[in-house]
């Protein structure tokens, strides 16, 4: 087949439409339109259903759009490899982790990489769905569970678990819970059970609410339950490697606590080599190591 021709049929297949597709390549959209029914006649066969509102594949169409998203999916990682440096670590990352993770312990601490690699690119894509790192949706992930993808390189970096906390000014007004039974006089800060997050934490406070809480705040995220608590709203359900940079925030009922989640990083096999890739993991993992030796010494004092 014709390279050329397949990286048209690619461009237009994904944009669904021959003027978008012939902007995004720089040609016109006759010449677009030429190329793909010289491709369809080369197959013998018909690649596109038109209609008004643009193109649809058709089976067969569909069929070679796999395999030009998988032909480009490897060229992406080739030239990916290919710029990655010996000496030099540059160019654009894709990083995904959960907003929380990502907002409270990871984008604070990313000054530390970029004085070191200043020419790093990073793309950093906070979401809670799982983005699929084999089909290139992201380089890396930072996820609160085991990647399930048997072709990841995966490293546990450590567990965490969901406690209770407010600032001593609530608690100095509202008075400090000495029981379970007592969060019935506050308000309860937390992301709703159902919303996409950590099974642990959501186990977590679906039993809290279990105790006729009357007021709560709920937060899709946990950048917003932090929020609220620190703007003494109530007492909020939030990850423990948030103590480290708001030492000021008070454990509350120190029993309760949700299961550990484990938080791994993981990346494709097939970028191993990648000089990016490995310069932001042993970042994490230089970052990881200090934060564990730091609340090792905590809690020997």
């Amino acid at each position: 087949m014709d390279w050329d021709k397949l990286r048209i049929f690619h461009a237009v297949a994904d944009a669904g439409s021959l003027t978008h597709a012939g902007e995004a390549l720089h040609l016109s959209q006759s010449a677009v339109s030429r190329q793909i029914r010289a491709l369809e006649e080369s197959l013998g066969t018909t690649l596109f259903h038109r209609h008004a509102r643009g193109l649809i594949l058709t089976e067969q169409g569909e069929l070679l759009f796999d395999a030009t998203s998988s032909m480009n999916r490897r060229l992406e990682t080739a030239a990916a490899r290919i710029r990655d440096s010996e000496e030099e670590v540059f160019g654009e990352l894709r990083v995904t982790t959960t907003t929380g993770f990502g907002t409270l312990w990871l984008a604070p601490r990313l000054v530390k990489l970029y004085d070191k690699y200043p020419d790093l690119k990073i793309d950093l894509m906070l979401e809670e769905r799982v983005l699929d790192l084999p089909m290139r949706e992201a380089d890396v992930a930072i996820r609160m569970k085991e990647p399930s993808q048997a072709d990841l390189i995966r490293r546990r970096l450590m567990n965490i678990r969901m406690c209770l906390y407010a600032t001593p000014d609530y608690l100095d007004r509202a008075g400090r819970p000495a029981g379970v039974e007592d969060l019935s006089h506050h308000r309860l800060i937390s992301q709703n059970p159902t919303t996409p997050q950590v099974t642990a934490g959501a186990a977590l406070v679906e039993s809290l609410l279990a105790n006729d809480i009357r007021s709560t705040l709920t937060v899709n995220n946990y950048y917003g339950v932090l929020q609220g608590v620190l703007y003494n709203l109530g007492i909020g359900v939030l990850p423990d490697y948030l103590t480290e940079d708001f030492p000021t925030l008070e454990r509350v009922l120190p029993a309760i606590e949700s299961s550990d989640v484990p938080v791994f990083l993981a990346y494709p096999e097939e970028l191993r080599h990648s000089k990016r890739v490995a310069a932001f993991r042993d970042f994490v993992m230089e970052e990881i190591i200090a934060y564990r030796k730091r609340r090792i010494d905590d809690s020997g004092q």
